[in-house]
């Protein structure tokens, strides 16, 4: 039998962390594992972490893989604290509606280039480094956000014969809500150098979606190559989940973060001409705020709001096992920027799914591949409603196939990334 190939993973989020920033590698690093790789991974401890949410079921996926933890340095616990929020600098949008909210994105946006999580990177080198000295590894991935983790892979580079891929899961300073940090020139600039620095010194980059995102990260690193990885479902846990009880209601399920830089308005405005008509339930799982909840429930007083907070992954699955519809909103200006991971389990479901976005974009022409799937733009009210409608007239009888779903399975995409870095002799672009 062949010695397992070892591979250096480097991010801040992993199990107990939850969200879906954790499940890109948690799922890559256990199908590497059964396709005779030796994933080590180094992490933040998690009494030192600032996570959004805890998803403590995840830590038996990846029980047998080998992990290091260390301490890290950073402010974003006594921003909580001083906040009242019970977890870090929310996400998905930047709030800016106090006076302290303001002068915390300022300094957030200044001060801490490219991210607040930077002070984590001495950390990981000296934990990196420790373990080179013990195991010979050639392979190293750094995955972003926080894209402060790819300057840990920038100084490793420097000093050690690595294969080093740096994973942009979203992008750096491109992210749709960097605008809102009252960035100053000097910060722009410097942000923009480390961006660069990581984008031509890495061995190679890795994406969720190509196309538009490769063109325009190109253009800062002419002579690198890009791979495109999407995120998948794992079909292990989707035969393995039962669907949670179905309602006698038309059920609407939405899982996942919701801000008011997502178009929900455009489903709540079509939801008000059905809501007399038929029986409605619209569950919601996870990062959901209350005033949004409550200006939903003010909006759609006939439809019954099932808000469940956040729940662990495979409760999510089974929620969404259990709908009529599932709901998607992409984040305004971002459409061009990613293919969410909670698509690819919606597809998985077959269940019908109606997203609010930008039709062309990756996610669109992705999406419109289905049976019983659209991504239809905002202003369109008539569409929003027609496929509403189309779903409550075939309530139990309309599904959503998808074809060669099968090639977005977590473990084929790991076949995928295997492959990728197999064929790249090691410092060749």
């Amino acid at each position: 039998m062949p010695k397992p190939q070892p591979i250096l993973i480097l991010t801040y989020y992993w199990p107990p962390s939850g969200g879906s920033g954790v499940q890109r590698w948690l799922y890559f690093a256990k199908y590497l594992k059964q396709k005779g790789w030796e994933p080590y991974v180094i992490t933040v401890n998690p009494s030192h972490a600032s996570y959004p949410v805890r998803d403590d079921t995840l830590v038996a996926e990846v029980s047998d893989i080998q992990l290091i933890q260390t301490p890290t340095r950073e402010p974003l616990k006594w921003y909580a604290r001083l906040s009242g929020s019970e977890t870090s600098i929310p996400q998905g949008e930047v709030p800016r509606k106090s006076l302290f909210q303001k002068i915390s994105a300022f300094i957030r946006g200044n001060f801490f280039v490219p991210d607040a999580r930077k002070g984590w990177v001495p950390y990981a080198v000296a934990a990196v480094k420790k373990l080179l000295s013990e195991q010979k590894i050639s392979y190293l991935i750094t995955t972003g956000p926080p894209h402060s983790t790819h300057l840990a892979g920038l100084q490793l580079k420097r000093e050690f014969d690595l294969e080093w891929w740096a994973d942009f899961r979203d992008p750096w300073t491109d992210l749709f809500y960097n605008k809102s940090f009252y960035r100053q020139p000097f910060a722009i600039r410097k942000d923009l150098d480390l961006e660069c620095q990581v984008l031509q010194q890495a061995d190679g980059i890795l994406t969720t979606v190509g196309g538009a995102l490769h063109t325009q990260l190109q253009t800062k690193a002419p002579q690198q190559r890009f791979e495109a990885i999407p995120n998948g479902y794992d079909a292990e846990l989707m035969h393995q989940t039962p669907a949670a009880p179905k309602p006698k209601e038309f059920h609407l399920v939405y899982t996942g973060l919701l801000t008011h830089n997502q178009a929900y308005n455009a489903v709540v405005n079509a939801l008000k001409s059905f809501q007399t008509k038929n029986p409605i339930r619209w569950t919601f799982a996870g990062q959901i705020p209350q005033g949004i909840l409550t200006e939903i429930q003010t909006e759609l007083p006939e439809i019954q709001i099932d808000p469940r907070g956040y729940v662990s992954h495979s409760e999510a699955i089974a929620l969404m096992k259990s709908a009529d519809l599932l709901l998607n909103f992409s984040f305004q200006g971002a459409h061009q920027q990613m293919i969410s991971g909670k698509l690819l389990e919606y597809l998985a479901t077959s269940v019908p799914i109606l997203s609010i976005g930008e039709p062309t974009s990756a996610a669109g022409v992705f999406l419109n591949q289905g049976s019983a799937a659209q991504m239809l733009a905002e202003n369109d009210s008539a569409g929003i409603s027609k496929f509403i409608q189309l779903a409550l007239e075939n309530q139990g009888q309309f599904h959503n196939q998808f074809p060669n779903l099968e090639d977005w399975s977590r473990s084929n995409l790991t076949k995928k990334l295997r492959d990728t870095l197999i064929r790249h002799p090691q410092g060749k672009k």
